[in-house]
């Protein structure tokens, strides 16, 4: 039987804004069809390419940057090493001259009216989120592929699983979170050490932790850089960035240039709960700013959600001692394992599940993390992400205009805050005695994104998407 093998570095993806099922899977997207392209010998001999968005991704496309991400994709940019400073004129510019050089080498005539097709009120059945990608030859014949992105910028080829790392022999191997519990007490591992564990199937420990310091010193660039860039976010709402404000009422007319001693000055502020609870919330703010501004972050395990977990990491080295690297290492390898169990019982994607499936996903995920790092029991840890998730049921996802900041933003910091709650809940409760699981609560998850209204669903056709009323500038 095959059993989906989920690596940290799959929960975890370097990428950019806004979105990881909008943005940063149709990107990875049009990068495999190029390469298709290119692996087929048919790259030369493209003449023209049209690219249809189905579903949620062409109703959100343009708030989302689903445009913006396939055209980069098709021209072989990478999302974790492109400069985000220049999206803008490189998009503007295949725009203006309707010329795309395709694969990075073949240049093709594009019309971006014309070749780029939001079918508005079209949806593929595999899942809400489809792109076709069309490449018409000079020899009169076509070749097409469907692509789906399913969230957290995971991508599946039409008429394959998916799966499509390496398949190994893992010793602690994980389905659903029963498994988890049983490894963790028949063996006495905590849930980062069976991580570990399962991670040297694909790599060293030393990769590991080296490629895991990577991802968190994305995050700790994109905490620092959006508490100190001010400004107003992209895409015509207006929405005006809070988090600098808010770091400089906190910390005063000091600046600092380096996040080190940004964190110690912080530390040195107290620990009071008010002054906690606004930087937690400064933390949360400044990532998703960064991510409506097409910067660089990570998906935790999307991009809608990239601020929950880099907020409550940094007030665990902030607030709790834990500016260590085996900590933060620890801290991210359990946090994945409990974002790979509600991927594969439930999903991370806002259209298959509302915001249940980012917020709340991210919410237990820290919630969990924080746990073990706190001295937490292999039990606590799953009951505190039990309860994160268990008030984010049935969050919808409403973005108004389409675009990833009302209330998406906002919402980082709630999921957050609750994921701390959640956590000291667990920590001084004996979780022997809890009448729900972590199981128990993924397969509700699951079956409430199934009763879900799809209006509910990234679509922005219902809930606040639909009663504020906004003029956005034609794209």
């Amino acid at each position: 039987m095959h059993r989906e093998q989920i690596s940290v570095f799959d929960i975890f993806k370097i990428g950019i804004g806004p979105s990881s099922s909008h943005t940063l899977g149709p990107w990875r997207a049009a990068q495999q069809f190029t390469a298709s392209l290119a692996n087929k010998g048919l790259l030369s001999g493209v003449e023209q390419v049209k690219i249809l968005l189905y579903g949620s991704l062409a109703k959100t496309g343009h708030g989302h940057g689903t445009d913006i991400a396939i055209l980069l994709g098709m021209m072989g940019a990478d999302p974790v090493t492109f400069d985000v400073n220049a999206i803008d004129s490189t998009v503007a510019a295949i725009k203006a001259d309707q010329q795309l050089l395709l694969g990075g080498s073949h240049q093709i005539t594009f019309d971006y009216t014309d070749d780029l097709i939001f079918l508005y009120k079209e949806s593929l059945p595999f899942h809400p989120n489809a792109v076709t990608f069309q490449a018409f030859l000079t020899n009169g014949s076509a070749f097409s592929e469907t692509y789906y992105s399913i969230g957290g910028g995971f991508v599946v080829k039409e008429g394959e699983t998916g799966g499509d790392k390496e398949q190994v022999e893992l010793p602690f191997p994980v389905e659903v979170a029963g498994d988890l519990l049983h490894w963790c007490l028949t063996t006495g591992l905590k849930v980062s050490e069976v991580v570990m564990e399962n991670e040297l199937m694909w790599r060293t420990e030393a990769e590991t932790k080296k490629g895991m310091l990577q991802h968190f010193r994305v995050m700790k660039e994109c905490t620092f850089r959006g508490c100190h860039t001010g400004g107003f976010l992209p895409g015509g709402l207006n929405v005006g960035r809070r988090a600098a404000a808010l770091n400089k009422r906190l910390i005063g007319d000091r600046t600092y240039t380096d996040y080190e001693s940004w964190i110690q000055a912080i530390r040195a502020g107290g620990n009071s709960f008010n002054y906690t609870l606004d930087w937690v919330s400064c933390f949360a703010l400044a990532v998703n700013e960064e991510n409506a501004s097409f910067g660089r972050v990570v998906t935790a395990p999307t991009n809608g959600a990239a601020g929950v977990i880099p907020a409550v990491l940094q007030y665990y080295i902030a607030f709790c001692d834990g500016f260590e690297e085996e900590k933060i290492t620890q801290f991210i390898a359990c946090a994945s394992e409990i974002g790979s169990i509600f991927k594969k019982g439930a999903t991370i994607s806002a259209a298959m599940g509302g915001c249940q499936a980012e917020i709340g996903v991210s919410s237990a995920m820290a919630a969990a993390a924080l746990t073990e790092c706190m001295g937490g029991s292999q039990r606590q840890v799953m009951m505190a992400a039990e309860i994160a998730m268990e008030h984010h049921l049935g969050l919808t996802c409403d973005p108004i205009g389409g675009l990833v900041q009302i209330p998406c933003i906002e919402r980082n910091t709630m999921g957050a805050i609750k994921a701390i709650t959640a956590s000291q809940l667990a920590l001084q409760s004996n979780p022997d005695k809890a009448k729900v699981s972590l199981g128990a609560v993924v397969n509700t998850m699951w079956e409430t994104a199934l009763d879900m209204n799809s209006k509910y669903k990234e679509t922005s056709d219902g809930g606040l998407a639909t009663n504020i009323p906004i003029s956005l500038p034609e794209c």
